[in-house]
């Protein structure tokens, strides 16, 4: 027995929470928050969601039967105490690092994660699926998805709830509800209606009364609609009835979410309602059992190391290309009164919290609806506004045909800050962007630029302001590069800047967030007698093709470095404005190959393709030594260096 885990120590699977005495779950739970404070606090992660979810989570595993009841988590981020009820204490201290466990479900790690996750509003369309395929099978078991209240702006929710609702069948769906007010329905008149109504007692008379009405001849079937829209009337009147009554849901709650012994007993009772989708609405507390965190949950959301003494995040040196954008628009804010900023529930995230202090009436946060917020930003610059839209290069995936359709076919100036482009570290598969050029790269008149310094950020932001076309800007979540002249040289359209020119013969061409490795690969081989230049694209489109070809001409050995998917990257368009020029001479592209990247620190994934510096020059070397060159050109080099 572990002595500082006594209880969950013991629980291999989610049955052993089952042997454990009602009255030792507060402990349990103190114990679980323990651990994940000690973990995060280390690994980084999600902190104050998981805090908030842990009796939720306990009572969730006390009353089903995961694996065959099958638990559903939206987003992922709230499902620590899910992994350790679900055997996985042991693995737990390797959350988020490489070859560890994964911070969000993961279908590979487990039978109890049933669904991978990482975006918003997935759940309950997935779990109605699961509910509808189990009964086309024969199988038998509850499904429950447990969503929060954030994840509940996204439009899929919706379409979800819709559906659901359509079905009739028995979905459950667990609201996590940590940021709303509460209604002055919720007290102990509230808990003993919602206890009263998921009874199987309940559920029963209210079951045969319908049938006794509906049989009578000739006025059943009035008196029932009658009587159905009276009991609504009514209960609407006097208790608030909501949305998911009108959908056709069982509504019940709001119910403590601290309150294990309550939550059992509710679930207890769910889990035999037939024919009818449930919600079952829980009010928690956002970072519970940490004070920092309950203090600031939204600065805890997902966090890097920190002392768990103070609370206080480990801060790296350099400034991130994050706080270069937050710097930046804040001082264009004072200049440009038409600039509108944008987010979609990442305020903090992408920078925008000096802003919003600042500017409040020219700041917006759309909740978890990126789809929304791109055609919001479309009809504020219809208006003759300057909409800057800042979200995570992953959730912009779920925006594409906002982009294509009410932006760009309509030629509007809206301008998107794409935070967190390329390999991102902590998170995983479902958070890696790297799939944003190719995705964009092909719509007809677009910007999209690259900065690799915080004052690339700031003149390409001014760039994107001058134009009145949509514009694109990608950056990495890592720290900005050392700024230098040629870095601070004006934008111009579709030209990059030499960053280093030794008249060599082997030029590297790097995009953005990897021209310090390109400049640190480029040292290295120098090292070896190998002399290269290196360029800094900065236009991912358009690009000035005389420009480049004029430039490529001069170089026998030609490699493209960038933080994104080779397969329609950049890459291949530079291949193919070369090859077009009549130019035959050995290229190679670096970047992320055909996989889904998994967790590690962004400097590990980097490693693990090829791009950091000693990747990218074993590249160069090898494109050398295949062609039968390496050793003249690095007698040249040496001659030159004479």
């Amino acid at each position: 027995m572990n002595t500082r885990y006594p209880l969950l120590s013991g629980i291999k699977q989610p049955d052993d929470l089952k042997r454990i005495p009602i009255d030792s779950l507060p402990a349990l739970a103190a114990e679980i928050r323990r651990m994940i404070i000690n973990v995060v606090s280390e690994n980084g992660g999600h902190l104050a969601s998981n805090l908030g979810a842990v009796e939720l989570t306990i009572a969730l595993h006390r009353v089903f039967n995961s694996p065959i009841d099958k638990i559903i988590w939206d987003v992922g981020h709230q499902a620590y105490t899910h992994k350790l009820l679900t055997g996985r204490m042991k693995s737990f201290p390797t959350l988020r690092k490489l070859n560890g466990i994964s911070g969000f479900p993961k279908r590979t790690e487990s039978p109890h994660d049933i669904l991978d996750a990482g975006h918003a509003s997935t759940s309950i369309s997935a779990a109605l699926g699961i509910l509808v395929g189990q009964k086309l099978n024969g199988a038998d078991g509850s499904v429950i998805a447990v969503i929060g209240d954030g994840a509940l702006t996204g439009g899929l929710a919706f379409e979800g709830l819709n559906h659901a609702g359509h079905l009739n069948k028995e979905l459950i769906i667990v609201l996590n509800d940590n940021t709303m007010s509460i209604s002055p329905n919720v007290g102990a008149l509230s808990s003993y209606l919602s206890q009263i109504t998921a009874t199987k007692l309940y559920q029963g008379i209210k079951r045969g009364f319908s049938q006794i009405i509906l049989k009578m001849p000739l006025f059943g079937k009035i008196l029932f609609d009658f009587l159905f829209r009276l009991k609504k009337g009514i209960k609407a009147f006097l208790f608030h009835e909501s949305i998911f009554s009108d959908l056709g849901f069982e509504y019940i709650g709001p119910i403590d979410g601290h309150n294990i012994r309550l939550m059992i007993k509710v679930f207890n009772q769910v889990r035999h309602i037939r024919e009818k989708p449930i919600v079952v609405h829980i009010k928690t507390r956002k970072g519970k059992g940490y004070s920092h965190a309950e203090g600031d949950p939204a600065g805890y959301h997902g966090v890097s190391a920190f002392s768990i003494v103070n609370g206080k995040v480990e801060k790296k040196g350099n400034m991130t290309f994050t706080e270069a954008f937050s710097d930046s628009i804040a001082r264009l804010g004072a200049e440009n009164g038409r600039i509108i900023a944008i987010t979609a529930a990442m305020k903090i995230g992408t920078g925008l919290s000096t802003f919003q202090t600042k500017y409040p009436d020219r700041f917006f946060d759309v909740g978890i609806t990126e789809q929304h917020a791109l055609t919001f930003a479309a009809g504020l610059a219809l208006s003759g506004h300057r909409p800057v839209v800042a979200i995570y290069s992953t959730f912009m995936q779920r925006a594409v045909d906002q982009f294509i359709h009410d932006v760009a076919l309509q030629k509007l100036p809206v301008i998107v800050m794409m935070d967190r482009s390329g390999l991102v570290g902590g998170d995983g598969e479902t958070h890696q962007g790297i799939y944003d050029i190719p995705l964009f790269k092909a719509i007809p008149g677009i910007t999209y630029l690259a900065p690799a310094s915080k004052a690339e950020i700031d003149l390409m932001l001014r760039y994107a302001l001058s134009l009145n076309e949509p514009v694109l800007i990608r950056y990495p979540k890592a720290l900005c590069m050392p700024d230098s002249a040629s870095l601070e040289s004006p934008i111009e359209k579709g030209k990059g800047v030499f960053i280093r020119r030794n008249s060599a013969d082997i030029l590297l061409i790097a995009l953005g967030g990897l021209l310090n490795e390109a400049l640190e690969a480029s040292n290295l081989l120098s090292q070896k007698g190998i002399l290269s230049d290196v360029y800094n694209l900065r236009f991912i489109k358009p690009i000035d093709t005389m420009f480049l070809c004029g430039h490529a001409a001069g170089y026998s050995y030609i490699v493209v470095i960038e933080d994104g998917a080779t397969t329609g990257g950049i890459g291949e368009s530079i291949q193919s404005v070369i090859e077009s020029a009549g130019m035959k001479k050995p290229f190679r592209k670096l970047g992320v190959p055909e996989i889904f990247p998994g967790q590690g620190t962004r400097e590990e994934l980097i490693s693990q393709c090829g791009i950091d510096s000693e990747g990218i020059a074993e590249a160069v070397e090898e494109m050398l030594e295949s062609s039968g060159k390496l050793r003249i050109v690095k007698t040249a080099a040496e001659g030159v260096k004479e």
